[in-house]
């Protein structure tokens, strides 16, 4: 996943979604002679309304802080402003004011709260008619400078951003939308640039925005070497050219049509490779009793695998407001001890951010670092029972066309619409739906008649197996009627 500022500039990864390296149990990226930041107009506008707290205010300062800290900041590099506002706009300080981080930094620690009302639509108007402005400081007439505005607001505006935000983004502005507690997620959408999935952030509350701060750190990074950062999606070997890379494969590999992953085929038995992993929500709509249910749900299909080094591999993910990987691939040999560390996860409650798994799932829990295998099958089970409070939708798209097979299972209040946005094609054979496990004994029969159609028939039979059980344990599961 990629951030663009302008239309030929690549820049590192951006981490997943509102969630950072540190919370995912990740080392940060070294940045040192890999990256830089390209120079860039940035002006932040912040929400001091009366609903921000003055100690949470505070949070916001550390966080403008802590990017700032992560740009090459001078007159002829990256210039800083800052647009204050609540029932009025206050320019804390403009692009032109200081050279310096230590400058910005103590400039930052200066502004204090507004405390009134929510004009997001004002504020986001005076960064386009003044903030970039060259007597502001602004560089528009440099058409290689970027203009960026990253927008901190926590309510719902008293007027209207859809307008402005258009006439920012037709001016070349790339906006950024970072929305805190009880914000109102359509204005968010209103005011971010495309693809919204990487210009929409949402936080539960300003105690963790300064995470956020490792996402714009790598967004302001300007990559030479893709292969040496990792920014690639080559499955066995990167091969790096400037500003680009090849993939190819380890000898005894052939590389696919993708151009990207490499073909295995344990042959012979009738059985492949075959990584899998679990997606679980762990947010509180699920309820302690029935996420023991779903740890059960997950040893039975354990119990119908082959596990060994050649054959299956299995790997969890639990998910709420954040991701927490429980075991990666190939940490456990054996079904006993897989099943225990099953029963041993612990439940997370707290809110539902499938998009940050799926994400996670993509730049993590496949990779050879994690314990993944060249060439065997990908496959994720996404088990859900209620809305994803972020966006699901570029990420899942990504896992299809990395090849990975993608079931979605939804219980209760999930939300069928993004089931079938998870699911494989034939997405009708790759989601399970029900309130109450009684009617997902009707799906799942064409699933032997469609699998075997891959080119690779050595993958096929140890699939159906795994697809046929799955609808076995579902089937059983409707006539406990679990959690209903």
């Amino acid at each position: 996943m990629r951030l663009i500022f302008g239309t030929s500039l690549a820049l590192c990864s951006l981490l997943l979604l509102v969630q950072v390296p540190q919370s995912l149990g990740l080392a940060p990226r070294s940045r040192g002679h890999l990256c830089r930041t390209r120079p860039t107009d940035l002006v932040f506008v912040v929400d001091s309304s009366r609903s921000v707290r003055p100690v949470e205010f505070e949070k916001v300062k550390v966080f403008l802080s802590q990017v700032i800290e992560s740009l090459d900041v001078g007159p002829n590099a990256t210039r800083v402003g800052v647009i204050n506002y609540a029932s009025a706009v206050k320019q804390e300080f403009p692009l032109r004011a200081h050279g310096s981080k230590a400058a910005l930094v103590q400039a930052v620690r200066r502004i204090q709260p507004l405390s009134t009302g929510t004009m997001t639509g004002l504020a986001l108007q005076f960064a386009i008619t003044k903030a970039f402005n060259d007597a502001e400081g602004g560089r528009a007439r440099f058409p290689d400078i970027s203009k960026v505005v990253i927008v901190v607001t926590d309510g719902r505006p008293q007027d209207s951003v859809r307008d402005v935000s258009a006439r920012a983004r037709a001016s070349g502005i790339e906006l950024f939308a970072i929305g805190v507690g009880r914000v109102d997620k359509a204005t968010l959408r209103q005011i971010a640039s495309e693809p919204q999935d990487e210009h929409v952030d949402y936080v539960e509350s300003y105690s963790v925005i300064e995470k956020l701060s490792r996402k714009f750190q790598e967004a302001f990074c300007v990559v030479s070497d893709l292969c040496a950062t990792g920014d690639h999606d080559c499955e066995q070997v990167c091969i790096s050219s400037p500003g680009s890379y090849t993939c190819a494969c380890h000898e005894g590999f052939t590389l696919n049509s993708d151009g990207k992953t490499c073909n295995v085929c344990s042959g012979g038995g009738g059985s492949s490779a075959t990584d899998l992993v679990f997606l679980i929500d762990g947010s509180k709509s699920v309820r302690p009793e029935n996420f023991e249910l779903v740890k059960k749900f997950i040893n039975q299909i354990v119990d119908t695998l082959d596990v060994s080094d050649r054959l299956a591999q299995v790997g969890l993910v639990q998910y709420s407001s954040s991701v927490r990987q429980e075991f990666p691939l190939g940490r456990f040999h054996t079904k006993k001890d897989i099943k225990a560390a099953v029963r041993n996860m612990s439940y997370m409650e707290k809110g539902t951010m499938t998009g940050a798994a799926l994400k996670y799932l993509i730049d993590n829990s496949f990779t050879v670092s994690s314990g993944a295998r060249p060439g065997a099958q990908k496959v994720g089970i996404v088990f859900t029972d209620g809305r994803s409070q972020d966006y699901i939708n570029d990420a899942a798209r990504k896992a299809k066309e990395l090849g990975f097979k993608m079931f979605a299972v939804g219980v209760g209040n999930a939300v069928e619409d993004e089931l079938r946005e998870i699911a494989s094609e034939p997405v009708a054979e790759h989601y399970f739906y029900t309130a109450d496990f009684k009617t997902i004994n009707q799906i799942g029969k064409k699933l032997q008649q469609k699998i075997c159609v891959e080119e690779d028939p050595c993958a096929c039979e140890s699939i159906v197996k795994f697809e046929a059980k799955v609808e076995e344990l579902l089937q059983a599961l409707t006539r406990k009627h679990i959690l209903s």
